[in-house]
């Protein structure tokens, strides 16, 4: 075999190697994603009423990069409130609880707190005199809770509250009182470019210590209420300590704030569950870009409980006249939702 016949074999059977590898590795197509796309369900607790459907239009039109509406991926933020939007409010916010736990777990070393209100009422498990002791009285068992330590012995003590409690009435650990669907919902946005950022009146440092596993989202992308702390060096062993002071309540108006805050941008897509997030969808309703608002509308009492107007926990009156004036989508979980807690998929 000579030596040009020999090359020339060569350089014909690398081309063909070369044709087959680049067939099998070559893009698919949009349209070929498109097609493969139709038949998963990025939503499957939902069921597919017009809230899903909703959903489900507004992402493929702001992504799409031949729509008029067409988002760029640094400007898809989305917001969402915690109570009541992504787990379980009733019969009262998971941190009350935590605090009040936490009292009871103090008192051995306030002898004085069997005769001392609210604290007697929290050791005696009177929640009707707990809550008649108004925004003072759960302020000062808040911050006797949750201050004059440091962040990380704070955020410990969360932590190892999450492993051992349980919902007073579910009988369950409170991080599996997740709403099935709106972690299926943060999935989808963050598979299509969008940050999922958590907007809550709740203390920040509290869900911090909890629902960065729970939900996906990193710490850095939860917003909430603070009490003030400082900066002790500590001998060589700096630390932040937890003062019994407000800082920032990131709720009603205190959103929009933390938003432009933390955030910088408005986002285009927000969620929420009560008049309490009022302003944050508005916030995100006045962006110039296309934008979605949604309510979650609690409405099983089976399953969950079915609550609005004049309940003391998660009102939803105003929330509800602005989103049927403005065409926001409302999310009823009895009928919309196939699924409430991850835990009845097992």
């Amino acid at each position: 075999m000579s030596a040009h016949f020999y090359t020339l074999s060569l350089f014909v059977t690398l081309l063909f190697v070369s044709c087959k590898q680049e067939k099998q590795i070559s893009p698919v197509t949009q349209e070929e994603i498109a097609q493969s796309n139709i038949d998963i369900d990025h939503l499957p607790s939902w069921n597919d009423t017009e809230a899903k459907k909703n959903i489900i239009a507004f992402v493929e039109e702001v992504t799409d990069r031949n729509s008029v509406n067409y988002v760029e991926v640094q400007d898809r933020i989305a917001t969402f409130d915690n109570d009541g939007t992504l787990w379980t409010e009733q019969p009262a916010y998971f941190q009350l609880l935590f605090a009040l736990d936490r009292i009871k777990t103090m008192a051995a070393d306030h002898p004085e707190w069997k005769n001392k209100q609210p604290f007697k009422a929290v050791l005696e498990d009177d929640m009707k005199t707990i809550m008649a002791s108004g925004h003072k009285g759960l302020a000062e068992l808040v911050m006797v809770s949750h201050t004059g330590i440091t962040t990380e012995e704070f955020e410990k003590i969360v932590q190892d509250w999450i492993k051992t409690s349980k919902h007073p009435t579910k009988n369950v650990p409170y991080d599996q009182l997740v709403y099935q669907p709106m972690l299926e919902l943060l999935e989808y946005l963050r598979a299509n470019n969008f940050k999922t950022f958590i907007v809550s009146g709740g203390g920040v440092e509290f869900m911090r210590a909890i629902v960065q596993e729970v939900y996906k989202i990193p710490s850095e992308q939860i917003i909430g209420s603070s009490i003030k702390t400082e900066f002790d060096y500590n001998e060589g062993n700096p630390v932040i300590r937890r003062l019994p002071e407000i800082d920032f309540i990131d709720d009603k108006e205190g959103k929009p704030v933390g938003i432009n805050k933390y955030i910088g941008k408005k986002p285009i897509f927000s969620a929420g569950n009560s008049d309490g997030d009022l302003q944050m969808l508005q916030w995100s309703a006045s962006n110039s870009k296309k934008n979605f608002e949604l309510y979650i509308h609690h409405t099983d009492e089976v399953r969950e409980w079915a609550y609005d107007k004049g309940s003391p926990i998660g009102g939803l009156e105003k929330g509800l006249e602005e989103a049927s004036k403005n065409g926001w989508t409302v999310v009823d979980m009895k009928n919309d939702w196939k699924v409430i807690y991850p835990f009845e998929l097992k």
